[in-house]
């Protein structure tokens, strides 16, 4: 045992002398003569505070998975710790793999040291261009979630999952907690939490760090852990004996079927083996070590020393040497290449990805060859298409269903057929759909479901995350953040394909007149599309037929993030799978059936009961003015509009053969009209554009009254049509403004109607469209 101690705490000394050199050095990297001014970089950054305890960690984590040869998957919450992570991923020659310059040698030294937070170098937090990093590491809280998903359905693997004290505060991580009520420990891996309590923030202490032992033993025992706690002088030998246990406890809930999970709470101070003290104040164990100390090295002769001495504790000379490397003990330390933790297979996709077995989509269409038949819920058919993947991979393992408790309010539950709701905790009679090994994880927070997908989608597994569209914005920043993962991976030659991340937005606000305003918020779309890059992808499929053809295409996609935008309600049906095929080739196309050629004016749809309140419009229009020509144009991926401020997204339309040159164009869409508008910058003659959409008027009202009170009523677009035509000279001002008087008459006797009666007058209800032309 004191053999192995003593070979960790070499390893631990060198990984720590690597972290402060990266952060600080630009030159003179072996201290072979003394610290210059020149020898300091001329911006320091980085954090130091966290880096020690990380450094720990990972060289206790090498000796158990040497031991036992473990395979092992590390995630590091405080991602600002990336320079120890850089440190470890060089001292067991994984990035050398990755970066040839990264040799274990004195060049390779200077290369990382170079480098580290330096223009077009490495950044200074964790990143996709990282070897075993699943995790963009900027933004706290979603370590444990992604952590969890990794473990979904790898029986074999540990999870390792370093979370900080600060990241601990986070509200993601409060919920993230609960995930090992859904993790069944026979059919999947093991995440083995490590609270790293080091006490303080960027400039204050820590909840946990402030809590007693007793307190925190509690604590996490009601979450159903079994808490081990590391600290003190004998911390080295406490922590070879707590990873010990650790693995036993998950040995036998894996044998039995159920075990409370270990998790490692770890006592260190801040800054642990840094500056004690700088010009009176305590550093060490302290907020002022969270970042980087001594700032002032490069011109102050105090600081510049205070940083050479405490490089100089670690004794880098007797661990590493020009010519023969590092020591023995250090080597004898690192697993082997496929044990390494920055190597595992589980973090890189390509060859550990599994295709899917999809049904065809024409198993669950339905006949759409007389347009506007109503009996179609675009939620139903998804949830028979998503039994069938089910059924279809349960072999494999490799698929899964997030829902934040909506599975059966979105009507997604045919699933139900062939699976059930994971949960492993306690269950009554009377529980319906539930069981240790189900594939639909629901828990009421978005922020785990977000975490999970994430994690089982970057180690190589399929997901759908279906949510209320209104609360999928509790997720937005994530995403922001997964999409910064997805767009810097997609550049690095050695991040293999991975399979999509697939939303599903529905029970969206243009229904959720039961629930009210809290519940109407279509704002996501806007957010995803905002950012750079072609890999985002917003579909609103218009009917259920088109929903399945995008789903199944969506679930063959690799490397992209697809938003599906559809509802849950009975509603007509438009296309038949050939059609919906057509139509998701191009991104948009004229619906020959609703419309002319040579049209005098063009209504474009954009989502299921937008496209609805179009054609009712349209249908209006040809009753009371058969002469006038109008045309349809459905929108079902809204990136064939253009890219929101990136070009190189514009696909190759011909916009004007759909919207024609010079005539007027309505759109409606689900969005909000901001959106769609900067889509069309750019587009010749801008003013014969108009777009209705949702602008932030709701409440408990019926359905019909959200377009009311947001303006994409068909009696709304009919007026907009009517002033245009009037305005373009294709209709009498005299005709034009009588019809208008009545259309505005009838909004305000809905209005009268739906205080009366509560509901939609029959006349909108079973509206149908019957235009057969």
């Amino acid at each position: 045992m004191n053999k192995t101690i003593e070979s960790i705490k070499k390893y631990v000394r060198a990984a720590n002398y690597l972290t402060a050199a990266q952060i600080y050095l630009q030159d003179n990297f072996l201290l072979k003569r003394p610290l210059a001014f020149g020898d300091i970089k001329p911006r320091l950054l980085g954090h130091w505070g966290t880096c020690p305890g990380i450094n720990f960690i990972y060289a206790n984590l090498n000796h158990l998975i040497k031991k036992h040869r473990l395979p092992t998957l590390f995630v590091l919450g405080p991602g600002h710790g990336f320079p120890a992570l850089q440190a470890n991923l060089f001292l067991e020659g994984t990035l050398q793999k990755f970066y040839p310059d990264a040799e274990r040698n004195e060049k390779g030294i200077a290369h990382i040291c170079e480098n580290f937070s330096w223009p077009y170098g490495f950044p200074s937090h964790s990143n996709p261009g990282a070897p075993g990093v699943i995790l963009e590491g900027g933004e706290l809280g979603y370590a444990l979630a992604t952590a969890y998903g990794a473990a979904l359905d790898n029986p074999d693997l540990l999870v390792a999952c370093v979370v900080g004290d600060g990241e601990a505060e986070t509200g993601p991580t409060a919920a993230a907690w609960h995930l090992n009520k859904f993790i069944d420990p026979k059919n999947n891996g093991a995440v083995l939490p490590i609270l790293h309590l080091n006490g303080y923030k960027i400039s204050g202490p820590t909840i946990f760090g402030r809590m007693s032992d007793k307190e925190l033993r509690m604590l996490f025992s009601g979450y159903g852990y079994r808490p081990i706690i590391v600290s003190g002088k004998n911390i080295y030998r406490e922590m070879i004996g707590a990873l010990e246990t650790s693995r036993r406890l998950i040995k036998e809930a894996k044998k039995n079927g159920r075990g409370r999970a270990p998790m490692i709470i770890l006592k260190t101070p801040k800054g642990w083996t840094g500056i004690k003290k700088l010009r009176g104040e305590k550093i060490e164990d302290n907020c002022l070590s969270h970042q980087v100390v001594a700032t002032n090295a490069k011109s102050d002769a105090a600081e510049l020393k205070a940083v050479e001495a405490w490089l100089k504790s670690y004794c880098f000379n007797e661990l590493f040497d020009a010519k023969d490397g590092f020591a023995e003990e250090i080597n004898g330390l690192v697993p082997p290449a496929k044990l390494r933790m920055g190597e595992n297979k589980r973090a890189y996709g390509g060859e550990i990805l599994r295709d899917l077995i999809l049904p065809e989509p024409e198993k669950f269409a339905e006949d759409a060859s007389v347009p506007g038949t109503v009996g179609s819920s675009s939620m139903r058919r998804a949830g028979l298409y998503l039994k069938d993947v089910f059924r279809l991979n349960a072999k494999n393992k490799n698929f899964r269903l997030m829902s934040p408790d909506e599975t059966y309010s979105n009507k997604l539950d045919a699933v139900f057929g062939v699976t059930k709701r994971a949960f492993v905790w306690p269950l009554k009679p009377w529980d319906k759909d539930i069981a240790p090994d189900g594939r639909v994880i629901e828990i009421l927070s978005e922020h785990s479901l977000q975490g999970l997908t994430q994690g089982y989608l970057l180690t190589g597994r399929h997901a759908v995350f279906a949510s209320y569209e209104a609360f999928i914005q509790i997720v937005g920043s994530m995403a922001d953040q997964y999409a910064k993962f997805l767009k810097v991976a997609r550049e690095i030659p050695w991040r293999k394909e991975i399979s999509s991340l697939n939303y599903i937005l529905t029970s969206s606000g243009w229904r959720q007149e039961h629930n009210g305003f809290s519940h109407q918020n279509p704002g996501f779309i806007g957010d995803m599309l905002e950012k750079r890059g072609c890999f985002i992808n917003v579909y609103f499929p218009p009917d259920g037929n088109s929903t399945l053809v995008v789903l199944d295409h969506c679930l063959r996609s690799k490397n992209e993030i697809n938003v599906i935008v559809a509802g849950k309600t009975l509603e007509p049906r438009w296309l038949t799978i050939a059609e919906a095929r057509r139509e998701l080739a191009r991104g948009l196309m004229i619906w020959d059936f609703a419309g002319n050629k040579n049209p005098d004016i063009v209504f474009a749809g954009i989502g299921d009961y937008m496209t609805k309140e179009a054609l009712a419009a349209i249908d209006y229009l040809k009753r009371v003015l058969p002469k006038t020509r109008v045309r349809f144009v459905n929108v079902m991926k809204l990136s064939a509009l253009g890219g929101i401020g990136d070009a190189d997204c514009r696909p190759p339309v011909d916009f004007n053969k759909y919207f024609t040159a010079d005539k007027p164009v309505i759109f409606n869409f689900h969005g909000s009209p901001e959106t769609l508008e900067s889509m069309l910058t750019g587009q010749k003659n801008p003013a014969r554009f108009s777009v209705h959409g949702y602008i932030e008027n709701g409440s408990t009202t019926t359905p019909f009254d959200m377009h009311v009170r947001n303006e994409t009523s068909r009696y709304h677009l009919a007026i907009e049509a009517l002033r245009r035509l009037s305005a373009s000279g294709r209709l009498a001002e005299k005709k034009s403004s009588s019809l208008i008087k009545e259309l505005e008459e009838k909004l305000r006797g809905h209005a009268e109607y739906i205080k009366k009666y509560g509901v939609d007058p029959e006349e909108i209800e079973n509206w149908a469209w019957k235009r057969t032309e």
